[in-house]
């Protein structure tokens, strides 16, 4: 079994950059951009001196609202080597969710884009925080946000009360290589590095505090399963904000020292001609890209000839979609790995020799330096092997809890270490688990994990809407879709048009019920509990008629 190294995440691009240091790190087909190892080390050297020219100290929370720019990955690695936290933002949030992570994270520095898709972020941001516009960049004193003082926006445009990322680079020069030294030196690699938001069953996300021993140890853990090398070139088209963007993707890559091979966002053609072009030796994708990809009218015009391996996660993988990225693509050592954010996110994996059976139809077996049970739900008592149960993980990848939230760790891990991860599974003779449902009422929407809660809680300031049930219903293209089952207040006439304009701008897109049915009453247990399981069914024969 491999030794679990101490590096941070700074420490580990520097090792890897004394191995491989003319070899490239990251490429940007789309923007011309090209770094040897040697290139980007010292680039995030740079950005972490800026950095600490703006006051960021080590534990600061500096939240990123990217998509998969270079600066995101730039900012990954520098504030790995000086010690702020880096929090990821969802690209698709919308004014409530970026306002709730804002101050529940207690962040001090921003760093946006303009706008994505039909999304202004800076009129979002604005929106939140309008003291921003009469502020001097720097200074912002906000009653709503009383830790945030630095936006940064990326681009050309200036924008009152902002840095543009070239200002803050240009600080670099203020902080010299010692005190640079120094603040590496201070860190340790059980601090708190990275903060990934997740919804929890309340409906409101909590900040998943991973540390640098999580998720360097869990990125070396997945380089291994995958056989990867220096000689390796990975296309990454999954979010840097999901733990499988920045963890199983950037971070993975730079523990075997392969290239990084980023899309800014996904674009199934642009995917296939990247491999092509970039002779991508590694794909990862959640299951809905790689059907997006094969799906393709020209998709036999593409030499992928190149690839190797890759990682298929983010949502149960169908067994055929599996098969077809192994046969058609040549992905023929693609793996699966299984895990969640407070994981770091990797729990188990299958490996890249497994027979082809075990590879499509399991989520492995646990990897290095993990333990897995199968468990009565709700206990520890494990049950015997080929029973369903819940699936719990002890190790070095469980995360150190939710920020300021003791109650919901204390709720997510036992005293002596169980992460109760509320999936449901079962392991066979050798170890290799599947899994079988969720205990839990999520549902996950194209690699999206989305709480019923959370929607249920916003319709339910609708002022029309009674009641609301949000539950998840198969779906061929995402896996699942929701299913809003509303009951409306007496003497009005809402339609599933007025519930969509409702959400439209006010939450993210892929959290709108796709379908929207109304009734006078759900069915209930005696004691008056909700049957969720019996409107799913009820869902299934309305959908399928």
């Amino acid at each position: 079994m491999a030794d679990l190294v101490e590096l941070t995440v700074g420490g580990l691009l520097e090792e890897v950059t004394m191995k491989f240091g003319s070899r490239e790190a990251v490429v940007y087909p789309e923007l011309g951009i090209r770094l040897t190892y040697q290139e980007f080390d010292e680039l995030t050297n740079e950005a972490a001196k800026a950095f600490m020219a703006l006051g960021i100290e080590k534990g600061d929370h500096l939240a990123v609202w990217t998509t998969n720019q270079p600066e995101w990955l730039t900012a990954q690695f520098a504030t790995g080597k000086m010690g702020a936290v880096l929090v990821t933002v969802n690209t698709s949030y919308r004014a409530r969710e970026l306002e709730y992570l804002l101050r529940q994270s207690d962040s001090s520095t921003f760093i946006l884009q303009e706008s994505f898709k039909d999304n202004s972020y800076i009129e979002t941001l604005y929106e939140i925080v309008p003291e921003l516009k009469d502020s001097k960049p720097g200074e912002l004193k906000s009653e709503r946000f009383p830790h945030l003082r630095n936006v940064i926006v990326l681009g050309e445009t200036r924008y009152p009360g902002t840095y543009t990322w070239a200002d803050v680079m240009q600080m670099a020069g203020q902080i010299s290589d010692a005190k640079l030294g120094k603040r590496k030196k201070s860190l340790h690699h059980d601090d708190v590095i990275n903060m990934q938001y997740t919804s929890g069953t309340t409906g409101f996300p909590k900040g998943v505090m991973l540390s640098h021993y999580n998720i360097v140890n869990n990125a070396i853990n997945i380089s291994e399963g995958m056989k990867l090398t220096q000689r390796d070139r990975m296309c990454i088209p999954v979010p840097f904000f999901h733990c499988f963007g920045c963890v199983l993707g950037t971070l993975t890559a730079v523990s075997a020292g392969a290239a990084m091979v980023p899309l800014l966002e996904f674009n199934p053609r642009r995917v296939l001609q990247t491999v092509q072009d970039e002779k991508c030796t590694v794909l990862h994708g959640v299951p809905t890209m790689f059907i997006a990809e094969m799906n393709l009218e020209d998709f036999d015009r593409y030499n992928l000839s190149t690839l190797r391996t890759g990682i298929m996660a983010g949502s149960t993988c169908p067994i055929e979609v599996m098969k077809g990225v192994v046969e058609r693509m040549g992905a023929r050592e693609l793996t699966i790995v299984f895990g969640q954010t407070e994981s770091s996110p990797g729990i188990t994996q299958t490996r890249t020799d497994d027979p082809l059976d075990l590879r499509v139809t399991s989520i492995g077996r646990p990897m290095p330096n993990i333990e897995v049970k199968i468990v009565e739900p709700g206990t520890e008592r494990e049950v015997p092997r080929l029973e369903h149960g819940e699936l719990i993980t002890r190790g070095y990848h469980v995360m150190k809890g939710y920020y300021n939230d003791p109650h919901a760790t204390a709720a997510a891990i036992t005293p002596d270490g169980w992460l109760h991860t509320g999936d449901l599974a079962v392991m066979d003779e050798n170890g290799y688990c599947s899994i079988t449902g969720r205990l839990k009422d999520m549902i996950i929407r194209g690699g999206e994990n989305i709480y019923p809660r959370e929607i249920e809680e916003f319709l339910y300031q609708h002022p029309q809407i009674m009641d609301v049930q949000v539950i998840g219903v198969p779906d061929e293209k995402y896996g699942e879709e929701l299913m809003a089952w509303i009951i409306p207040k007496d003497g009005h006439d809402l339609t599933a048009e007025d519930v969509r304009a409702y959400c439209e701008g006010k939450i993210s897109r892929f959290k709108i019920p796709r379908y929207i049915e109304f009734t006078d009453e759900y069915p209930m247990t005696a004691s008056g509990k909700i049957q969720k399981y019996k409107l799913r069914e009820k869902s299934a024969e309305i959908l399928t008629q």
